[in-house]
């Protein structure tokens, strides 16, 4: 799966009854790395079956997120519009002998499922639905009773395949519960629609998290059954399933399922911070603030993949964002920057900055007011000396603090920080050199001639 001369088309196949969290973006993210780095398709699949929890919202914002994240569809397909390939493959495959009704309700079910877990055996459906007769089916059906449908396993043959992250994987059918895809109401569950549309959509490769294993190894029959039945011509996806993330406990984190795009804007984390974390989190390759996306794709590889859960830090996303910023032009931030900072303000603030948002309390240190200390009478002299000396040169900085280290024989803190604190009212911040020349000659003078009287 990591290796291909054919291009890739994968998909992100989101719910839209919620907002993307930061395991659906990962998700999202590596289908997108394994169709670029191919020059494949990425494609953007809204599974929006349930209509009683599907929100328009949801799909407007999962359109929104993935646009601010850089990981814009090459196209888009909603399984609301797709139900009639749904019904079709439905008949198609009923006509097999591959789907069959059933008529136990949820309660039956659980206490089937207690019986054989009582038993020492695996919970798995017994087929009594089989079982029955025209005639029985006829007689249940008669007040009204409708079936849900279940896909019948084939339980003659191991189901195996190669998996881009797992290696060989093997289950035997009959450890399985034959899978109900259809409710009584006629709705659809998710297994049957998603092989569907891969067959219809042409995807080459899934990529989704390891709690989809099982999944895999039921839909394996489906794409099986669906080609014998419909798709003659089509070749089955292959498959891959990454580990999940975890907190920085080592546990399933509840936060993590409402960590969003919202609240990283909120803190104004980058989303190429999101990318550089994501693209290798979980992987044996390190984890590094690179913002050159075409550099994150050269050494995309599921073979570095791990198997051990990905553990998603905080801090890690804030030290990469930090790097980030530090490696941003003028050019890149010039529309989110304070009114008047030009581009030596942008390099004066940057190595100070932890985001871009930042920007505007440092600026601040420049246009003023800027709230000074209590000075020493020893340091009120020294400054008000330091407003005589004050000389506009090439870097005044550096005439000024030369200038007094001669005079006056200080030199270390007791040079600097005074200086410092009245020129900006804080301890430490941006490199004075590219800073006074910002405050400029008049307003330096000005500072310094208040922290002195």
């Amino acid at each position: 799966m990591t290796e291909h001369a054919a291009a890739n088309t994968t998909r992100f196949a989101p719910s839209p009854t919620g907002r993307l969290h930061v395991g659906n973006i990962r998700t999202a993210l590596h289908n997108w790395m394994l169709a670029r780095k191919s020059g494949g398709r990425f494609l953007l699949r809204i599974d929006d079956t349930d209509a009683a929890r599907s929100r328009e919202e949801y799909v407007d914002a999962i359109r929104a997120d993935l646009d601010w994240l850089g990981l814009s569809p090459d196209g888009e397909e909603r399984q609301s519009e797709r139900l009639s390939l749904y019904d079709g493959a439905f008949e198609a495959l009923k006509e097999a002998g591959r789907i069959y009704p059933a008529y136990e309700t949820a309660q039956e079910l659980e206490v089937k499922r207690k019986i054989q877990l009582g038993r020492g055996k695996p919970p798995i459906y017994d087929r009594a639905a089989l079982a029955l007769s025209d005639a029985d089916r006829g007689a249940i059906e008669v007040p009204g009773v409708q079936p849900h449908w279940r896909f019948l396993l084939d339980h003659d043959e191991p189901i195996t395949w190669d998996d881009g992250i797992r290696g060989p994987q093997k289950f035997d059918a009959a450890q399985l519960s034959d899978p109900v895809i259809r409710r009584a109401d006629g709705s659809w569950l998710y297994m049957l629609p998603s092989a569907v549309d891969d067959l219809e959509m042409g995807i080459t490769d899934v990529l989704r998290g390891e709690d989809h294993v099982s999944n895999t190894a039921v839909q394996i029959q489906m794409f099986t059954a669906l080609i014998a039945a419909q798709h003659q011509d089509s070749q089955m996806p292959r498959f891959a399933h990454e580990a999940l993330l975890v907190g920085k406990e080592g546990k399933l984190s509840k936060r993590l399922g409402s960590l969003g795009c919202d609240a990283f804007r909120e803190r104004d984390i980058e989303p190429a911070a999101i990318i550089a974390l994501l693209a290798r989190l979980g992987t044996s390759q390190p984890v590094e603030p690179i913002a050159d996306r075409d550099a994150l794709l050269e050494s995309f590889d599921l073979g570095t993949f791990s198997r051990a859960p990905a553990r998603f830090d905080d801090t890690d996303l804030a030290r990469i964002n930090t790097a980030i910023v530090h490696q941003f032009d003028y050019s890149d931030v010039v529309d989110r920057l304070p009114a008047g900072m030009d581009e030596a303000g942008w390099h004066a603030i940057r190595p100070n900055l932890e985001t871009v948002s930042d920007a505007g309390e440092l600026w601040r240190v420049v246009t003023g007011p800027i709230e000074q200390p209590k000075f020493s009478d020893e340091d009120r002299a020294f400054l008000a000396q330091a407003t005589e000396a004050l000389e506009w040169s090439e870097n005044p900085w550096a005439t000024l603090t030369a200038t007094l280290k001669a005079q006056t024989g200080r030199k270390g803190k007791a040079l600097f920080l005074p200086l410092r604190q009245a020129l900006t009212g804080m301890n430490h911040g941006p490199d004075m050199s590219e800073l006074l020349p910002l405050i400029g000659k008049q307003e330096a003078r000005g500072r310094l001639q208040r922290a002195a009287s």
